[in-house]
């Protein structure tokens, strides 16, 4: 992965289609991952043998640049270091099941990353597409969030200090389909690149 992160903050419920009836959040919501999710560009996804219903999400990641305490929303463009591209694997069953999404969406490989950060982009005029085994499966304007990035860093900077290198996934938008072993699963954000990884069974 192009970053090795101190924190990984996901971020829920943020697009309104992918929520369906749920009505949105009325401010932001988010929760920890493990570092040790993550994995690189090229990278398997390996899926558990216990896993029934595995989907891609493709989002839009923040890598903050610089220390980030109390920051205004109208000040966050100043602490992001740049952009890249994360795929949010989400087991359902267990999402469904479990009481937190520890294994949901935190089992190893889970949250590939990449291919690199880029800078200077501006996320409101990207787009979002997934093809799996070469088909584009989804396809959404990266930049109309429900909560946007900047007032994310300003929610998370009132409590827990951000630092260089922390990352920020954003959520994902459409709705997902299962992936199985011998997929490749490719997602593309305009102006960043494409993060393309196969899908594996565990041995």
């Amino acid at each position: 992965a192009p970053v090795a992160p101190g924190k990984v903050i996901a971020i829920a419920r943020n697009y309104q289609s992918h929520l369906g009836k749920i009505p949105p959040p009325p401010r932001p919501e988010m929760f920890y991952k493990p570092v040790a999710c993550i994995c690189g560009p090229d990278d398997a996804i390996i899926l558990p043998k216990d896993s029934t219903d595995v989907h891609y999400e493709g989002e839009l990641v923040a890598v903050i640049g610089k220390t980030a305490k109390n920051v205004s929303a109208a000040n966050a463009k100043k602490y992001i270091a740049g952009w890249t591209i994360g795929n949010d694997v989400s087991e359902r069953t267990w999402q469904r099941g479990d009481r937190t999404g520890w294994r949901a969406k935190n089992s190893d490989t889970f949250n590939p990353m990449g291919p690199w950060i880029v800078s200077g982009a501006d996320y409101r005029d990207m787009t979002t597409a997934v093809r799996l085994n070469g088909e584009e499966v989804d396809r959404f304007a990266t930049g109309p969030m429900i909560h946007d990035v900047e007032t994310y860093i300003e929610e998370i900077s009132k409590y827990c200090t951000l630092y260089p290198g922390d990352i920020l996934w954003m959520g994902t938008d459409g709705a997902p389909r299962n992936m199985k072993p011998g997929d490749v699963c490719e997602i593309e954000i305009t102006g960043i690149g494409v993060l393309r990884n196969p899908v594996v069974a565990v041995d």
